[in-house]
């Protein structure tokens, strides 16, 4: 039996949504709002001492790490829909780009989110609420110093010097992809793979901060992408089905509100690039 503790605002959640829906595997799911704090809560953190999302229970043994999940559901469902490379050097394509992913892009996604749109979702808890939910962040979280770092982000936003950083990540990333894509329809060639599976969350999160559109005008190869990868059957099942409307309509609204400042430091970026 498996098991998934999952939010719908989480791109590491939507990254294993994305490889059970691929490979057609049923799973019972636990919903955990991570904006609320239930990621908090002992029961859970017992679970996942991080704090974080997703968390996979299978058959009683407990799986966390996004990229660790979606390799394990690899190797334990080896004959649905292979999402690894059988080639060798495809293979290790593919693990550059999850290991980018990891490394990289994902702490600077969180921090664009968290200054573009989450600060203001969790300011609405009021002071005191928001003052609870920071400090039972765990020390190691995302980061081993995310715990400081989610607090300056909510109080300072991007005047923070974080942003020039994450906005940078997010630029390379993009521009990296467009000339990958130059050589086949997927990251990694002609097969999609959990290279696919690994970014879609991420542009999806520029695209639902309404920011992918004006950022991928100089890499119409990855905007592309994107939208072929938003018409495979996973896509509805496995993102959007699970972010409520209300939160939605938060990363819309303050996203779009935020672009100028991101449209900014954008510029100082390319400029220096």
């Amino acid at each position: 039996m498996l098991e998934l503790y999952h939010h719908g605002s989480s791109v590491c959640a939507a990254k294993v949504r994305l490889v059970l829906e691929e490979k057609e595997l049923d799973f019972e799911k636990h919903y955990i709002d991570i904006l609320r704090g239930d990621q908090f809560h002992p029961d859970y953190l017992k679970l996942n001492p991080k704090g974080v999302v997703p968390t996979l229970v299978h058959d009683s043994k407990v799986i966390t790490e996004s990229t660790v999940i979606c390799e394990y559901l690899e190797w334990v469902f080896p004959d649905t829909s292979r999402l690894i490379p059988a080639d060798p050097v495809s293979h290790a394509e593919m693990l550059y780009w999850t290991k980018f992913v990891d490394e990289e892009l994902h702490w600077a996604c969180g921090t664009l989110t968290f200054m573009s749109s989450h600060r203001f979702t969790i300011g609405k808890m009021g002071p005191e609420k928001v003052n609870e939910f920071l400090d039972s962040t765990p020390v190691l979280s995302l980061a081993s110093d995310w715990k400081v770092r989610k607090r300056r982000y909510i109080e300072d936003g991007f005047d923070d010097p974080d942003a020039h950083k994450a906005i940078l990540v997010h630029e390379l990333t993009l521009k990296k992809m467009d000339k990958a894509l130059q050589n086949g329809p997927y990251l990694t060639g002609e097969d999609f793979t959990l290279a696919d599976t690994a970014l879609i969350p991420y542009l999806n999160r520029l695209h639902k901060l309404q920011m992918l559109d004006l950022w991928c005008k100089p890499y119409p190869n990855a905007l592309q992408w994107f939208e072929r990868m938003r018409q495979r059957s996973s896509f509805s099942s496995a993102v959007d089905k699970y972010l409520p409307s209300s939160l939605a309509n938060d990363l819309e609204t303050n996203g779009r509100k935020s672009w100028p400042r991101v449209e900014a430091i954008l510029a100082q970026v390319r400029q220096q690039n």
